[in-house]
């Protein structure tokens, strides 16, 4: 086993050219089918499209949308030309667009209609007013500078945005020879594509992966379920996360198996592409393990056949050992864990499927290949013994880039031996496997989705009435942990959770609205002042029983 210097364009193309007529990306609920052949075609297409409006080797393209068909097309055309691009998380409102738009200075936005309540095509429109009046192309905006395209995912037309059928009827028309001399270009150590994330500190920071980084990845993760190209993996995790760029599409990509899309989470179809498709591989964060496994058609009458599973992943989140139990019996399927974090690529450590069932319920396995591992003490720096508990840190060629423009941040991570440093806190055993015990950092893990308290904080503070605020998880049944704010109002000021709600509502993504609200009167302190967050959680469980609250 080695690592590969392949980019993913490379990767794409030696399978269209070895296994022409393979499928590889199936959309089962509407009869959706692309072999290698015809995918990387339309890829090809694609990337000549993207380079006829100005996009080339370094620029930085945005993907706005859900698990919808071309947000891999776009992913590949990017890599092709040697382009990044950017994934956009779909629960993002207007002030979290900005924000990514203007610090990643995107050049170009390829974006759907919206998502649940959110109407993307608005939301931009809000953001460069100056679609509405310019021409295709033309775009000159005060506020993004650095913005000139954006791509509407669809046939749909829209004032001053191309469609997907345009893109690829100018890449119809652009020289074959211009996609050719890009991809000389490129180099498997360039950045591909760049992740937001709160990373250990501060507003969301853009993480630098590269080819090398996220192919190989990948790849290994496949390597330890055992993948070749006879395998069909489910993919329902959205593609915006490493989960599914990474863990699902580069495992697919680098062993040339069938990938099989699910466009938006529904249990349903979800269970339907499994027997349709006879995939043998699902992922997927615990509450969607939870959603399928009590779908009422489920049991019924044997409608859905799951034999043909084999294995897959739970992660995103703690994964309970009583639910991985009830898929491993119910899904037929042996069920591993990855734990990592973006910046690692983001695999560090990963359960394999013929370590033992207590070894894949009860830790997250060992390192990857290529990597080292430790647990460092957060004091001295120095390698904690086996059993004693310190901070995960990573090494090796799965370490991002760094963080854009931001070489502070990345100082802050990454130290001077180049481990990278995870903030989460873990334990080694005997036998070389991890254990994660809790975190440093007070990032809260809500459903697989990473939010910072320190962004929902500051923009709490921006309420009229509010004094001082902290935040906090609160365990949760369903989603692992929940957002709880603890509140002081000044004095003489009344307030509600209603009016909190309402004062998030549209302005902070969805999963980031606080589920608990209390109203305090102080903080824990330690004698020097600090606050002792990690009380707050306590608190908060306090407060639920006092107030007859129920924890969902």
């Amino acid at each position: 086993m080695q690592l590969s210097e392949r980019t993913l364009g490379e990767w794409l193309e030696h399978w269209a050219q070895t296994t022409p007529d393979k499928e590889y990306l199936v959309y089962s609920d509407r009869n959706l089918r692309f072999t290698y052949q015809q995918f990387n075609k339309r890829v090809d297409n694609l990337a000549k499209g993207l380079l006829s409006i100005g996009v080339k080797k370094g620029t930085h393209v945005g993907i706005w949308a859900g698990n919808v068909p071309d947000w891999l097309t776009f992913l590949y055309a990017c890599a092709k030309i040697g382009a990044v691009a950017v994934t956009v998380n779909t629960n993002y409102k207007q002030a979290e667009l900005e924000y990514l738009c203007k610090n990643s200075d995107m050049h170009t936005l390829c974006i759907v209609n919206g998502e649940k309540d959110s109407d993307f095509v608005e939301m931009t429109y809000n953001m460069l007013p100056e679609l509405r009046t310019c021409q295709r192309g033309h775009l000159k905006s005060e506020r993004f500078p650095e913005m000139r395209n954006v791509i509407y995912i669809g046939q749909e037309k829209f004032r001053g945005m191309y469609n997907t059928p345009e893109i690829l009827l100018l890449g119809n028309y652009t020289d074959d020879a211009l996609l050719e001399a890009a991809k000389k270009e490129v180099n498997c150590h360039d950045t591909v594509n760049m992740q937001y994330t709160s990373g250990t500190t501060g507003f969301p920071k853009g993480v630098m992966l590269t080819h090398y980084n996220i192919a190989n990845n990948g790849f290994l993760t496949g390597e330890h379920m055992k993948f070749t190209s006879d395998d069909k993996l489910c993919c329902c995790v959205p593609l915006f996360h490493c989960f599914g760029v990474v863990l699902a599409t580069m495992n697919c990509l680098t062993h040339g198996c069938t990938q099989v899309m699910v466009e938006r989470f529904d249990p349903l179809i979800v269970l339907a592409s499994i027997h349709k498709e006879r995939c043998t591989a699902l992922y997927g964060v615990p509450t969607m393990f939870i959603a399928e496994l009590n779908h009422p058609m489920f049991d019924m009458f044997d409608m859905f056949d799951m034999s043909s599973l084999r294995t897959g992943i739970m992660a995103g989140s703690l994964c309970p050992v009583e639910l991985m139990k009830k898929v491993e019996e119910k899904m037929f399927m042996k069920v591993t864990s990855v734990y990592g974090l973006t910046e690692a690529s983001p695999g560090m450590t990963h359960s394999r499927i013929d370590d033992s069932f207590e070894v894949r319920c009860n830790t997250v396995g060992h390192d990857f290949e290529f990597t080292e591992v430790k647990v460092l003490d957060p004091e001295t720096g120095e390698e904690c013994p086996v059993g004693v508990q310190g901070e995960m840190c990573n090494r090796g060629y799965n370490t991002m880039k760094g963080y854009y423009k931001n070489p502070q941040a990345t100082a802050e991570v990454i130290d001077k031996n180049g481990f990278l440093h995870s903030g989460d806190l873990g334990v080694k055993d005997e036998n070389g496997n991890y254990r994660i015990t809790g975190r440093i950092k007070d990032m809260i893990i809500r459903g697989g989705e990473n939010i910072y308290p320190r962004e929902i904080e500051e923009f709490l503070y921006q309420m009229p009435g509010i004094k001082d605020v902290q935040v906090a998880g609160i365990p949760s049944k369903k989603y692992g942990e929940a957002v709880g704010a603890f509140i002081i109002l000044h004095e003489g000021v009344t307030m509600d959770e209603f009016d909190v709600r309402d004062f998030c509502k549209n302005k902070i993504a969805r999963y980031k609205i606080p589920k608990y609200i209390f109203f305090i009167k102080e903080f824990p302190m330690t004698g020097s002042g600090k606050i002792q967050k990690f009380k707050l959680k306590d608190i908060g469980l306090a407060l639920c029983a006092e107030q007859g609250i129920e924890i969902i």
